[in-house]
C-alpha cells in the first residue's frame, strides 16, 4: 500500500510502498477514504511522543470501509462504513469496564502506538470496543473531520466542563479543536469569547459563533482582556492550543468558580507549566484534563449534530492528496492555513 513514511524524527516523511497490515484476532483493517492533519501527529514526527517506534507512518484522524476483520470481532463486518477515536481501549482493564476507555492505561493509537492513516490502511485494535459505524447522513470528510477535534472538543465542554446555557465559554487557539469547541458552546446555548493570535482564524472564529474575538498580540493582558469582556471572567476556559501562555491565560480567564479545562498537548518545553495556585484555591477554581472520547458516546455527538444542525464541512480549511501530506506534516508548525486539514486518501 502507499503511505507516508518517516525514519528519523524530525526529517522530511516520504511518500512510499509499504506492506499492507493484517487484522489482529480483536481488530479489523480499514480502508482509509480520508485523513485529518493535526498538530498531534507534528508532535509525533518531532519525537516528543514515546510511543512512537521508528520507522513510523502517522495519521490518527479518520474514517473509511472496514476490508478485513479478525476472527474475534462479533459486531463489524466487512463493508462497514467507520471512524474511530483516537484513543482506543483495551476493554477488559477496570478503567475500561467503568467506561472510561479514554484513560485506559493499555490504550492504543493509531498513528502513535503503531502505524496509522497516512495510508491506503489502517488497523483498530479491539475493534468492538473502538470502532463507531457511521450513520448514513455523515459522509468520510466530515467523519475525518470529528477526528480528535471535534469530539475531543465535545467531550472537554460537555462532559468535563458541562457548560450551561447563559455561560461564558473562552476558548484559547482557534485551530481544529478550538473552532468546534465554538461550535459545541454555541449548541450548549453558551456565549463564546475566541482567543487567537490570527485574524485569520479569529474571522473564522466569529463565522462559527464567537461572540467576542481577542487577538492576543494586541492586548498587554489576555485575562484582563477576557475579564472585561465578559464582565468578570469566563464561567468556563479552554486551552486548545496547548503552552504554557495559553494554559495560564486560560487560567487566569476565569471569574470566581470558574472551570479551566486543558485539551492542548502540553508537550517538551511546556510539559510541566507554572500553575497559578494563589488563584486557584482562592477563586475556588476547577482544574480538569480532557483526553479524547469513548466510541459509545458519538451517538451524542451525532444527536448534537444533527439537532443543532452543525455543518463540519465549515471545520476543512483545505484538502489534499495522500502524496503531498509528507510536506504538509513537515510545514504545518509554519502553516497559518485556517481550519482543518483534510487529507483524500481513497475514492
Amino acid at each position: 500500500m502507499k503511505a507516508v513514511l518517516y525514519n528519523h524524527f524530525g526529517e522530511r516523511p516520504t511518500f512510499t510502498e509499504v506492506p499492507d497490515p493484517s487484522p489482529p484476532l480483536h481488530g479489523v483493517v480499514v480502508r482509509v477514504m480520508a485523513t485529518g492533519l493535526c498538530r498531534s501527529d507534528w508532535h509525533g514526527w518531532q519525537g516528543h511522543d514515546k510511543d512512537i517506534v521508528l520507522p513510523h507512518v502517522p495519521g490518527h484522524e479518520f474514517a473509511g470501509v472496514v476490508v478485513a476483520v479478525g476472527s474475534d470481532v462479533g459486531r463489524f463486518r466487512v463493508g462497514d462504513r467507520v471512524t474511530v477515536p483516537f484513543v482506543c481501549g483495551c476493554g477488559s482493564c477496570d478503567e475500561c469496564r467503568s467506561g472510561n476507555h479514554q484513560v485506559c492505561p493499555k490504550q492504543t493509537q493509531p498513528g502513535f502506538t503503531h502505524w496509522g492513516s497516512f495510508a491506503e490502511l489502517v488497523s483498530v485494535h479491539h475493534a468492538d470496543v473502538n470502532l463507531v459505524r457511521l450513520p448514513d447522513d455523515i459522509g468520510f470528510d466530515e467523519a475525518a473531520s470529528l477526528g480528535c477535534r471535534f469530539v475531543t472538543a465535545f467531550r472537554a465542554l460537555v462532559d468535563q466542563a458541562a457548560v450551561s446555557e447563559g455561560e461564558w465559554v473562552a476558548v484559547h487557539g482557534c485551530g481544529g479543536v478550538g473552532l468546534s469547541a465554538i461550535m459545541i458552546a454555541r449548541a450548549l446555548g453558551a456565549s463564546v469569547i475566541a482567543v487567537d493570535i490570527s485574524d485569520d482564524k479569529l474571522n473564522l472564529a466569529r463565522s462559527m459563533g464567537a461572540s467576542i474575538a481577542v487577538n492576543a498580540r494586541q492586548h498587554d493582558s489576555v485575562p484582563d482582556a477576557v475579564r472585561e469582556a465578559t464582565d468578570g471572567g469566563a464561567h468556563v476556559s479552554m486551552d486548545a492550543l496547548g503552552s504554557t501562555e495559553t494554559c495560564n491565560n486560560s487560567i487566569r480567564s476565569l471569574r470566581k468558580r470558574g472551570r479551566h479545562v486543558q485539551v492542548g498537548l502540553l508537550l517538551a518545553d511546556h510539559a510541566n507549566p507554572p500553575i497559578p495556585m494563589d488563584r486557584v484555591i482562592a477563586d475556588e477554581l476547577e482544574i480538569r484534563g480532557s483526553h479524547g472520547i469513548q466510541a459509545f458516546r458519538y451517538d451524542a455527538v451525532f444527536d448534537m449534530i444533527r439537532s443543532a444542525d452543525l455543518d463540519l464541512r465549515k471545520l476543512i480549511g483545505r484538502r489534499i492528496e495522500l502524496d503531498q501530506a509528507a510536506d504538509a506534516l513537515s510545514t504545518m508548525d509554519r502553516d497559518a492555513t485556517p481550519g482543518v486539514t483534510l487529507i483524500r486518501v481513497s475514492s
